[in-house]
């Protein structure tokens, strides 16, 4: 646990605590935090991922900085070491009524000295505030990730094409879950994030309560699992994901994607959902291409920075602003050669 009370906020003394484990106590504090971030900010601050790791005991190579004034606490950033490549990566939010007091920088800092000068960032929705605090601690801009979105009302898909001797049903709980995976892992050995899904985040994320197994499609050839659509609903916002779309590589190229793609498009207009979304890198225009084709619009624009060991923060000046906040697993597309990109959050 480290702590920095060097910096004041009218009068109260500021302090940086690292955790490896949240109390209870501390997870429904954190929680409040995001909420009221999230009312104020039309957004989540901290990604699912990132809210999953915050209950359930210690999780490797996670750790939790809590920025309080006067014994308030006012600022979260999470911080994640598990990727064997790419440098750490984190999240952050300061409470609304306490921006512009330099809490966002004094977080930024602290994880830049976490992290070993090496981080990655995202700025959710790119807003201005965060592009100046990314330029406060010397990051700078190396991705953009698209959220897509469009009607379903009025979706008109044909009868799914499934490749011959495929046959789809939905996920069972416990059943599934090793071969589900194992396809995963494979599906997406390319992406570290989502390729490295374990038991564990598998069975966070059927712990939730948007966790539907009738909207998780499962694609099989005989006994051997070769594909599946995990669609998700957002209840509150009446929005239906592509959650993860994947395909085992031998059955690449088969046009298992594109009809499992209309599978689960198809299930969610049934829900009466009026909007479907999905992610998509800015930079994979192929994949973007793919999405304007099925109606898909740009909704927001998301933006990650970087720092590496050799980078050093210009001068500070001026406002520094709000915090930037890092989706912990966005998603990642790829085109198959039925033209359809396949991803994953």
């Amino acid at each position: 646990m480290t702590s920095d009370d060097s910096d004041r906020q009218a009068g109260h003394s500021r302090s940086i605590e690292t955790h490896a484990v949240l109390s209870p106590e501390l997870t429904e504090a954190v929680l409040a935090l995001l909420a009221e971030a999230a009312r104020s900010d039309g957004q989540q601050a901290v990604s699912e991922q990132g809210r999953l790791q915050l209950r359930g005991g210690e999780r490797e190579g996670v750790s939790h900085l809590l920025l309080t004034v006067g014994g308030e606490l006012v600022g979260y950033a999470q911080l994640e070491d598990t990727d064997p490549v790419e440098a750490p990566a984190a999240e952050l939010v300061v409470h609304p009524a306490h921006r512009g007091h330099g809490h966002g920088r004094a977080l930024g800092s602290a994880l830049l000295a976490a992290s070993g000068k090496r981080l990655r960032v995202w700025a959710h929705g790119g807003h201005s505030a965060a592009r100046h605090l990314a330029q406060v601690l010397g990051l700078t801009l190396f991705r953009e990730l698209r959220q897509m979105r469009r009607p379903l009302a009025g979706l008109d898909l044909p009868e799914p094409t499934l490749p011959d001797g495929v046959t789809v049903r939905t996920f069972v709980p416990g059943r599934d879950d090793a071969a589900w995976l194992a396809v995963n892992a494979a599906a997406f050995a390319h992406h570290p994030e989502q390729g490295s899904l374990t038991q564990q985040d598998l069975d966070d994320r059927k712990a939730e309560p948007w966790f539907d197994p009738a909207g998780f499609f499962l694609a099989f050839r005989g006994d051997e699992l070769v594909g599946f659509h995990w669609t998700k609903v957002h209840a509150q916002e009446q929005l239906g994901e592509i959650y993860v779309l994947g395909v085992a590589p031998a059955a690449q190229g088969t046009g298992l994607g594109k009809a499992l793609t209309a599978v689960g498009l198809r299930h969610l207009a049934a829900q009466a959902l009026p909007t479907a979304m999905l992610y998509v890198d800015a930079d994979n225009k192929a994949a973007v291409a793919v999405y304007e084709g099925m109606g898909f619009t740009t909704h927001e624009t998301d933006l990650m920075y970087r720092r590496r060991p050799d980078r050093h923060p210009p001068p500070r000046h001026g406002r520094p602003g709000a915090a930037p906040r890092y989706p912990a697993r966005h998603v990642s597309v790829t085109i198959d050669s039925d033209g359809l990109a396949t991803l994953s959050q």
